[in-house]
């Protein structure tokens, strides 16, 4: 029934997604099904029966009479040739959240060291003279490391740029694949988005619990209390960068098909996510945004112990904005 089921949706995907299509559709679903049941319990085997359910209703053309969908598929035809769409099959999909997964690992890292870069004065300062010049080489090495890294990442991602820059589109199959895939990963990013902006919160109780230890001295103190506190948030904010960027390409998948069309409604979480489209054009362009402004303040003031704080405000704002802005689906 699978079979059938997909390839009634691949007659539709280019319909315009009004009511009558969708109940033209529900009735020829209905219909197929009834008679795949007829021929299955005549003694057909499965392939049979789909195959002859296919041969007498899968001709859209022949049925839109009937269907009272003359307008509706002529107009569907015409989209097909004026914007033809890359058909993104479901073996790439799986290849791009693949992708998608490694890369949001390695901007989390690449964040998460600039963040991290100033430990090495801090802790190379109980060294004397030597030991400051040993922590500013290694504060040096994590930001080329992380520079490295968002070269790395922009460029290996070129590969997949034809996903916004192309008409793209995905069949029914890969859109519920995608949305389960989504579904199973919603625990996991609620998880790691609480916990790293828990341990941006928290970061400072070590530095001031450390403070009051007096037999650790006042120095060691002061500089472990610093470690922590970096640390804390460096590990914060690569769970926060991670998860939204994993999150994140779920919706680009899911955001490839025409939203006027029946493919543009598959699952719930297809298209018009937000209210309006300059909402959507807004949240799309807001975390590209934020990495600029990072790095930018970054390289122009070198205060890498204090540009971090952008990193849990973004998310904050990232969460009430998507609050306001996000509507309900109806599929």
């Amino acid at each position: 029934m699978d079979t059938i089921r997909n390839y009634l949706e691949t007659m539709f995907a280019n319909l315009p997604n009004t009511e009558a299509v969708r109940r033209a559709k529900r009735e020829l679903l209905q219909m197929m099904e009834d008679k795949y049941n007829e021929l299955r319990a005549e003694g057909r085997s499965e392939n049979d029966a789909v195959g002859t359910v296919i041969s007498e209703f899968g001709n859209l053309e022949e049925l839109a009479d009937d269907l009272g969908l003359e307008e509706e598929v002529r107009t569907g035809y015409e989209l097909m040739e004026t914007s033809p769409r890359r058909q993104v099959s479901m073996d790439e999909a799986k290849d791009y959240l693949r992708f998608a997964a490694t890369r949001a690992l390695l901007l989390g890292l690449a964040i998460a060291l600039c963040i991290l870069c100033v430990t090495g004065p801090i802790v190379g300062s109980l060294g004397g003279a030597l030991g400051e010049k040993i922590g500013v080489a290694i504060m040096f090495v994590m930001i080329t490391a992380a520079v490295g890294i968002f070269i790395i990442v922009g460029t290996v991602g070129g590969h997949w740029g034809f996903l916004k820059k192309e008409l793209c589109s995905i069949d029914y199959a890969t859109a519920n694949y995608v949305h389960e895939e989504k579904e199973r990963y919603r625990i996991n990013y609620a998880v790691h988005l609480t916990v790293g902006i828990l341990m941006c919160i928290v970061c400072w109780m070590p530095a001031a619990f450390l403070d009051d230890i007096s037999f650790l001295g006042n120095e060691f103190a002061d500089v472990m209390g610093a470690t922590m506190l970096f640390l804390l948030v460096a590990v914060g904010v690569f769970l926060i960068v991670h998860t939204a960027n994993v999150m994140g390409s779920f919706g680009v998948l899911l955001k490839l098909n025409d939203r006027d069309t029946v493919s543009g409604r598959y699952v719930p979480q297809q298209q018009g996510e937000y209210a309006n489209e300059s909402a959507g054009t807004f949240m799309r362009l807001y975390w590209p945004t934020v990495r600029c402004i990072y790095l930018i303040w970054s390289f122009l003031t070198f205060a890498w112990w204090r540009t971090w704080i952008i990193w849990p405000i973004a998310a904050g704002i990232h969460a009430i904005a998507k609050g306001m802005f996000k509507k309900s689906e109806e599929v």
